[in-house]
């Protein structure tokens, strides 16, 4: 099993302009306070990017590694639904960075604003 197989993530629009993903808030992402760890939301963050940069790309040829993630965290969440929405600010054919902003789905509070690059390598066999 893959972290976006056991943390329940699931892709609701995948497009070259906006990358949507959704992850349930429960126990097991939480810090021992009651809310969410802040290492979620850069995973839920990569992951919504890394999704974006390889759109586009032949995957016998070429994928999208993370170079770099700022995240900044806005708000705590401690029940319902993150909902990550990525858009890119660049994406070239070797560089990619996306925007990714964070919300429980359920109020659209804003609890994460993240900026995530990649670089296009070369599938290695």
């Amino acid at each position: 099993m893959n972290a976006i197989e056991y943390l329940n993530i699931s892709v609701e629009e995948m497009t070259a302009e906006e990358v949507i993903l959704t992850m349930p808030i429960r126990d097991e992402i939480k810090q021992p306070y009651g809310i969410v760890h802040g290492g979620m939301n850069a995973l839920l963050a990569e992951t919504a990017g890394s999704f974006g940069a390889n759109i586009g790309l032949d995957n016998t040829k070429q994928v999208p590694v993370g170079l770099d993630i700022h995240t900044h965290h806005i708000a705590q969440a401690t029940e319902g639904t993150l909902r990550a929405i990525a858009t890119p600010i660049h994406a070239g054919r070797q560089i990619q960075t996306w925007r990714i902003d964070t919300y429980v789905m359920e109020t659209n509070k804003l609890t994460s604003s993240s900026t995530f690059t990649a670089m296009i390598i070369p599938v290695r066999k």
